[in-house]
């Protein structure tokens, strides 16, 4: 034993902008820049303010995130060019948030638990019914993967390694998908669903 004790955590504002800057900070993924982040709140706030961002930090999900600041909160007047793009995304994926949101929120009423998994197939099988019935199985199943991969990509899915091809439902999507809108969620679903049977009629998918 040399005597010495544990060296003392110093914060470090450019680990936890140069994470933010990445994409989401977890706590439980990113436990050392989580760290950095939360000692350094204000002056993280402060150096992303002069790019035109704005932090969120949701300390009781546990994650963290940079989005561009309104449109109509210019700094000094001077229009600063947007550094987190705003994404568009296709009608199945919007619905496919959905239902994950939906099934999210149903979780936590019933559970205790902090991770929510679903497997491929119930993913499959939630996202087939707002599908056209005119899809071979095999097509259909390349678009649901497809619609996954894409929510996989923007950070709102995670796959799970046990083999059995699961996911992991992140809470940061309850950042995106507000009280709200999940309040008027059936009658957005409803639309969806009408608006799929259009499509199908014309022939498109």
């Amino acid at each position: 034993m040399s005597g010495r004790g544990t060296p003392e955590f110093q914060p470090d504002l450019s680990i936890a902008v140069t994470h933010l800057m990445k994409g989401v900070v977890y706590r439980d993924t990113h436990e050392v820049p989580w760290r950095h982040l939360l000692q350094l709140q204000s002056q993280v706030r402060d150096y992303v303010a002069v790019l035109g961002l704005v932090v969120f930090i949701d300390e009781a999900e546990g994650y963290a995130y940079l989005r561009g600041r309104p449109d109509d909160e210019a700094v000094d007047e001077v229009a600063v060019p947007r550094l987190v793009a705003r994404r568009q995304l296709s009608l199945h994926v919007s619905v496919l948030l959905a239902l994950l949101r939906k099934r999210l929120a149903e979780f936590d009423a019933n559970s205790s638990d902090t991770r929510m998994v679903l497997t491929r197939q119930q993913i499959i099988d939630m996202l087939a019914v707002f599908l056209p019935d005119t899809s071979t199985d095999a097509r259909l199943i390349d678009q649901i993967d497809a619609h996954i991969g894409k929510a996989v990509e923007l950070g709102f899915l995670r796959r799970v390694n046990d083999g059995d091809g699961s996911y992991e439902v992140r809470r940061i999507l309850k950042a995106f998908v507000d009280g709200q809108w999940l309040a008027e969620l059936d009658a957005r679903l409803g639309e969806y669903a009408a608006e799929f049977a259009g499509r199908d009629g014309k022939g498109t998918a």
